[in-house]
């Protein structure tokens, strides 16, 4: 009996989980036919109008400055500390004329290096003019001794003539006084010269000593006025970035401390500014100096300025990614001036290659292609008919209609060509 209600109810739950499984199905169905079809995007409509047609060339590029001086960390001749500390620094965007203050670094030690060498000149200066009055006397004393030695050996030598009138001890006393008196002579001679060579080596001595000082002095002065660095042209300071420990580019700050050689600040004239720009070869052959540009800002996207190209590199540099495919360099003038308007900063440049006037114009995303044939649809009676038509020169948004349209047809655009079809009109 037990057996046979457990079957009973296993045969039970099967059934329902069956039928479970049956109504989530059906469920499913149900939501997948209530779901509703993905709708296509509502086309807008313009109305067809002649106008200047530009055929351009969009490049990128990154502003510089025409006239500008980069300000970097001195390198310090004798000095053995790798680093730089920065004391005084100009504010970013400040304006300054030849001569202004720009940054110094700290230059106490070198200050006090130059005082100590300075110091050091005085003394041996001193001891130098001591010592040449010293030889002075002594060359004096010698003098009057040498003067006195000659006198002696002429006085032996009056007394030699009276020898053979003496006895003969008494010329024997003679000549003795004669060779004492010559020798005393020639060794005052020898060591007057040995005493002049000795003092005139202590002397030399002494001037290669307070040269050196005053070689350690002029340079300690020297690191001391390169250590605070002036403007050289009149300008906008901009301060340069670092890489700090957390990571991120931030600029240079009273405090820091940076390399010998660095660049801190950049002088630039932000009246004369200009866009460097790589071109890919092939768009060089439809680039020429003097083609107007239009110039934007990344950072400032309001903000646009006139300019002009410049200069057209002739020689082209190999890309990284293949030897076949080479890049060339652009400068495009700015023409006027904006506060925004800095170094560093990325642009895009719009170069006026060809300019149409007067011609129907419609944009890019209006015009359907078909093979070799193109048409619109144009607005007719409250519907969209199709209506061919013949393109001519066409850039990166728009598109010459040189045939079978008029000025004051209103077209849609981002139509779909499958919608077109279904549209059918007149050919």
């Amino acid at each position: 009996m037990g057996r046979r209600r457990f079957r009973m109810l296993k045969r039970k739950y099967l059934v329902a989980v069956v039928l479970a499984g049956t109504a989530g199905c059906a469920g499913r169905f149900t939501l997948a036919e209530r779901a509703p079809e993905p709708r296509g995007q509502v086309p807008t409509t313009i109305v067809v109008k002649r106008q200047d047609f530009v055929r351009s060339v969009r490049l990128n590029g990154t502003v510089e400055a025409v006239e500008a001086t980069s300000i970097a960390a001195p390198r310090i001749a004798g000095q053995n500390n790798n680093s730089l500390v920065i004391m005084h620094l100009i504010k970013a965007g400040t304006t300054v004329k030849p001569g202004d203050m720009i940054v110094e670094f700290d230059r106490q030690e070198q200050l006090r290096n130059a005082l100590d060498r300075r110091a050091e000149l005085t003394d041996y200066e001193q001891q130098i003019k001591k010592r040449v009055a010293e030889e002075v006397a002594a060359k004096a004393s010698d003098d009057s001794t040498l003067k006195q030695a000659e006198s002696a050996l002429a006085k032996a030598r009056l007394e030699l003539v009276k020898n053979d009138m003496l006895p003969k001890i008494e010329a024997e006393k003679n000549d003795l006084a004669f060779e004492e008196a010559q020798a005393r002579l020639r060794q005052l001679q020898e060591t007057y010269d040995l005493k002049r060579k000795a003092a005139a080596a202590d002397i030399k001595i002494l001037e290669i000593r307070r040269d050196r000082s005053r070689t350690n002095m002029e340079q300690a002065q020297t690191n001391a006025d390169r250590m605070l660095i002036t403007s050289p042209l009149p300008g906008v300071a901009v301060i340069r970035t670092t890489w700090k420990n957390s990571g991120n580019m931030v600029e240079f700050t009273e405090g820091d401390e940076i390399r010998p050689g660095q660049p801190v600040v950049e002088v630039v004239n932000p009246a004369v500014m200009r866009v460097r720009a790589r071109v890919n070869q092939t768009d060089m052959n439809d680039l020429r100096v003097a083609e107007p540009v239009r110039i934007g800002l990344d950072a400032y996207p309001d903000l646009s300025f006139d300019g002009t190209v410049a200069q057209i590199s002739p020689i082209g540099t190999q890309s990284q990614l293949s030897p076949k495919v080479r890049t060339f360099i652009v400068l495009v003038l700015v023409k006027g001036a904006h506060p925004n308007l800095m170094p560093d900063l990325t642009a895009s440049l719009d170069v006026e290659l060809e300019r149409t006037r007067g011609v129907l114009v419609v944009p890019r995303d209006a015009v359907i292609a078909e093979g070799e044939h193109a048409f619109v649809m144009a607005q007719r009676g409250g519907r969209l008919e199709r209506q061919d038509v013949t393109i001519g020169a066409t850039n990166t948004h728009e598109a010459v209609i040189t045939g079978g349209l008029q000025d004051g047809v209103i077209v849609a655009r981002n139509i779909a060509p499958a919608s077109a079809d279904k549209t059918g009109g007149a050919r």
